[in-house]
């Protein structure tokens, strides 16, 4: 939908701070989303106004009123936004710090010589969490293998492993190392048609600037995302938890009501600027769709998103005029296939006999900004098995473009070109 609309992706950029300039580097295309995707302008504003406001929220003066409400209405909006009738949301340190929290509360819960699920291709947010407190709750880790080829795990290698004493369950919602979704509600399914009772756990922090978070429609108790991967910025998480989950026992003040999570005063702007990004999927979906109600805004907004990026990167991958694709390219391999319509904005390669980072600085040095991952502790599940040391990633957003894809495909053609010719 926004292929054909100049006019909308200029305003759609005008919208983000720094969008083709680094403030450090001068004029720059990003395609480091993964890493931390661009900036609102609103959410900078909103987070300098409410940075300097001194008042606790919930006091009985006007700036406490007026804050708390403030956050009242970023928790409505988060409903909307994630479609969640019912459970609650509450902020943390990190998408990272909030699974632990929640991985750690289910295992406690759990009964003892039970067991934890969970598949290769996660995070070692989710991973690191489960199998620790798997150990330390005497619960056996069963670990889903995924699929080289495409990686990503299936509700049907769930079922496999399943069994009725399965307690606790962690999925990842997309691979920050692959680019490739995973069928989150397929999944739940397989898991809770063997162990209804199951907790089961969401990392969708890779997911959430990609396409839609539809909670009503998952049947979870714990979903997590990092609203810097979301337009916001940098220093907190958030959580969506069941109304189950929220009675569980967990790390509470004493005497705090049963269902209390969140820990000291909150930061008033990390939530108000969630309500900038929720104002700004309405604005969006009213550009391209006539519907009138919220949800249903956020919900044509986030279809157009996911449709956009998968044209971005079909270009990237097949190429795009007279200029050839990643696929056609020499010595490159796309990690998780050339045709995988699993994948969410964001396409890993490796060029044979280069190291990613040298690519990634000649990409720099060009003004394109990409990233290279290593099989260590955060990448290591996914390129260890490939027999890959390293990768170059490239992750797109919605207001990247065609140009900017070509600009790194001719790069890339050359790089390509330089070194077969030393080979010569």
């Amino acid at each position: 939908m926004f292929t054909e609309n100049a006019t909308l992706i200029s305003e759609i950029r005008e919208r983000f701070a720094h969008v083709d300039s680094c403030p450090f580097q001068g004029q720059r295309i990003f395609f480091e989303n993964a890493g931390g995707a661009l900036t609102l302008k609103s959410v900078v504003e909103t987070s300098a106004f409410y940075a300097a406001i001194p008042d606790n929220p919930g006091r009985q003066n006007p700036a406490g009123q007026r804050t708390q409400k403030v956050i009242n209405k970023a928790k409505n909006d988060l409903g909307l936004l994630m479609n969640a009738t019912s459970g609650q949301f509450f902020v943390g340190e990190s998408g990272t710090e909030l699974l632990f929290r929640m991985i750690r509360t289910a295992c406690l819960a759990a009964p003892k010589h039970s067991k934890v699920i969970g598949s290769s291709i996660e995070h070692p947010a989710s991973r690191s969490a489960a199998r620790r407190w798997a150990k330390i709750t005497e619960m056996d880790y069963i670990n889903v293998v995924h699929d080289n080829a495409t990686g990503m795990v299936t509700a049907e290698d769930y079922s496999a492993l399943m069994t009725p004493d399965v307690a606790v369950a962690t999925i990842l919602h997309a691979s920050p190392v692959t680019g490739i979704g995973m069928d989150v509600k397929e999944i739940v399914i397989a898991i809770r048609s063997v162990s209804p009772n199951c907790y089961i756990i969401v990392d969708g922090i890779q997911h959430a600037a990609h396409g839609q978070i539809d909670l009503q429609a998952y049947n979870v108790d714990g979903y997590a995302i990092s609203p810097y991967k979301m337009f916001s910025r940098h220093g907190y998480g958030i959580a969506w938890i069941s109304e189950r989950l929220a009675k569980t026992p967990h790390d509470k003040l004493i005497d705090a009501p049963i269902t209390s999570w969140e820990f000291g005063t909150r930061d008033t702007g990390s939530y108000a600027t969630i309500s900038d990004i929720v104002s700004y999927f309405e604005w969006l979906g009213s550009k391209i769709s006539q519907e009138t109600d919220r949800r249903s805004l956020i919900k044509a907004a986030g279809e157009a998103i996911h449709s956009y990026e998968t044209s971005l990167t079909d270009c990237l991958i097949n190429g795009t005029g007279n200029l050839r694709g990643l696929r056609e390219l020499d010595g490159i391999t796309i990690l998780a296939g050339d045709d995988n319509p699993k994948r969410e904005g964001l396409i890993s390669i490796v060029i044979k006999g280069r190291k990613s980072e040298d690519i990634v600085e000649e990409l720099n040095v060009q003004g394109i900004r990409t990233h290279t991952r290593k099989a260590d502790y955060y990448s290591g599940n996914v390129l260890s098995p490939l027999n890959q040391t390293d990768c170059v990633r490239i992750s797109l957003c919605h207001y990247n473009t065609e140009a900017e894809i070509r600009k790194l495909l001719t790069a890339l053609a050359e790089i390509v070109k330089v070194k077969s010719s030393v080979q010569l």
